[in-house]
């Protein structure tokens, strides 16, 4: 329980941080306003144009008595707006780490700079910042979906998939959005994925304390603007706390030397 309490204690400092630094906050919340609005303008033109796409994929139904054809393509049509729906809100994190790198990039420097300890981070492009990224975000939705088809089997079986179920699937959905938020700073640290995971794996307390508020929180992307910035922070906090600097050198690297036998 004090690794939860820890990781909630995490979450709202981050968002503290945010607050006391208002022009990193207002900073940070471009990248979610931009994918916001893009989100947004993809819904309403899928809201526009899903009944001529349903009618565009099924000619068959042409055939069909109307009263049937109406009700499946306006099934369909529901079915498809809710995909989309679902899909924009379980992408819209990633997808605005994505597009705010360079922004949270900012953030995670400064709130590491301004604890002290701050790693130099790799020297790397833009783009090849922009590709590490995204070749992660792939990896970790490549996870989540294997994660989500286990889940999705196992809520078939009688009792455990209505209870157990769903607790599981909150649980993976939050480790996987604070591994989301806290790899702009574990990335700094040049800590591949693999790593990172086992980091998380052994303080998972820490973790679900964090990413489960928060989680709740992001299920309305609008909340989830003017949280952005803040849940950045605070998961540079998480991840000074997972992968602190050894001694010897303040930047969270190894002395240079380290491990080799003294020169006599």
């Amino acid at each position: 329980m004090r690794d939860v309490s820890r990781g909630l204690r995490l979450l709202f400092e981050g968002q503290r941080w945010a607050i006391r630094h208002g022009r990193d906050w207002r900073f940070g919340m471009i990248p979610a306003l931009i994918t916001l609005v893009g989100y947004a303008a993809a819904l309403v033109a899928l809201a526009l144009w899903a009944d001529d796409l349903t009618k565009w994929a099924t000619p068959f139904a042409d055939h069909w008595a109307s009263a049937w054809a109406g009700a499946f393509r306006a099934l369909l049509t529901a079915v498809l707006f809710g995909g989309g729906l679902l899909l924009a809100l379980i992408s819209f994190t990633a997808v605005t780490l994505l597009v705010g790198q360079p922004f949270y990039e900012t953030i995670a420097e400064r709130v590491d700079r301004a604890e002290g300890g701050a790693p130099e981070g790799p020297d790397r492009s833009l783009w090849r910042e922009l590709w590490t990224s995204a070749r992660d975000s792939v990896r970790v939705l490549v996870r989540v979906v294997a994660f989500g088809v286990v889940l999705f089997a196992a809520g078939f079986i009688p009792v455990v998939g209505q209870t157990v179920v769903p607790v599981v699937g909150f649980c993976v959905s939050a480790f996987f959005l604070t591994l989301e938020l806290a790899g702009v700073a574990l990335q700094r640290r040049e800590i591949p994925l693999r790593a990172q995971l086992r980091l998380f794996r052994g303080r998972l307390g820490l973790v679900l304390g964090f990413g489960a508020p928060l989680l709740l929180a992001f299920a309305v992307p609008v909340v989830a603007v003017p949280l952005m910035p803040g849940a950045v922070a605070g998961a540079t906090l998480l991840a000074r706390e997972l992968a602190p600097a050894p001694p010897g050198r303040p930047d969270g690297r190894e002395p240079v030397g380290a491990g080799e036998p003294p020169k006599r």
